[in-house]
């Protein structure tokens, strides 16, 4: 049988593609760009058409699936644009569904992904939800922008904490869940990495690896939130997720740290000196 990977052109489930094959398994990658999937993959796997919006889809991508990770689009945000395809993955006998969620979503009832983890729950499809904590990525990406430009760190969290882990290690987590699917059935797996930094410490690895001076600008939610909309030109509703997350952020929900990574893998997940050394470029 095959696993379908959704949201397979991204940091994480591109990831997940690789240690999927890794492992010997058959993969099927689903999305909306077949072209781009084809040039991402070429003859390693499997691609289909698919979106969470047209349910013609469905049928097509879950064929001979077995097993598959879940990832929401950004731009879908009500969870019940999800629970189409989760009553797919029910009707096809899916034996594990592989959820992408958040570290601390099953206490925080805001973000959709506790809607979609409780309604897979409900419906009774077998699951190994993931949350993860930030990923490192987000610096490299979408903060990248001012670190590159300006030598500074915008995100309004405060003097909170961070367990930073790296995609490629929620990449492996997720294959091995969907490699032991009976093992892991119906359990839920908090990933951080090994260690919770403020931002301020953040900034000083960055300036090390980088050999130049990079601060923690700390602003306010509102001066953040204007020049990620008026400057930026991101999406309000984008923004305003991650403004709500920086929130609980200085709540200090994303500060734990957890063993899950190494109990599952057996492995030392990638710390955040060792991910912004070997990214030096996405920040100069």
């Amino acid at each position: 049988m095959k696993i379908l990977v959704t949201g397979a052109s991204g940091n994480v489930g591109s990831y997940v593609v690789k240690e999927l094959l890794n492992k010997g398994e058959k993969v099927v990658v689903a999305g909306t760009d077949i072209e781009k999937l084809t040039r991402m993959f070429g003859d390693n796997v499997e691609v289909v058409k698919f979106d969470f919006e047209d349910e013609g889809t469905f049928n097509n991508a879950l064929e001979g699936v077995d097993r598959v990770f879940l990832m929401r689009p950004p731009h879908i945000g009500e969870p019940e644009g999800i629970y189409p395809f989760v009553d797919a993955m029910r009707s096809h006998n899916i034996k594990l569904v592989s959820f992408l969620s958040l570290m601390g979503v099953e206490k925080n009832t805001i973000p959709p992904h506790h809607k979609i983890e409780k309604y897979i729950e409900k419906i009774g499809v077998p699951y190994a939800h993931v949350r993860p904590g930030f990923f490192m990525q987000n610096l490299s990406g979408i903060h990248s922008v001012e670190i590159k430009e300006k030598g500074e760190i915008f995100i309004p969290a405060g003097k909170s904490k961070t367990s930073f882990i790296d995609t490629a290690d929620i990449g492996l987590i997720v294959a091995t869940l969907l490699h032991e699917s009976e093992t892991y059935a119906n359990t839920a797996h908090t990933i951080t990495g090994s260690e919770s930094l403020d931002y301020y410490e953040i900034a000083e690895i960055l300036s090390k690896v980088t050999g130049k001076k990079i601060t923690y600008k700390k602003p306010g939610f509102f001066k953040y939130r204007s020049y990620y909309i008026n400057n930026r030109g991101l999406d309000k509703k984008y923004v305003n997720v991650t403004v709500a997350l920086y929130f609980m952020t200085r709540m200090g929900t994303a500060k734990m740290v957890t063993d899950e990574f190494y109990n599952i893998t057996g492995r030392k997940p990638r710390s955040f000196y060792d991910f912004a050394r070997d990214n030096v470029d996405c920040f100069m």
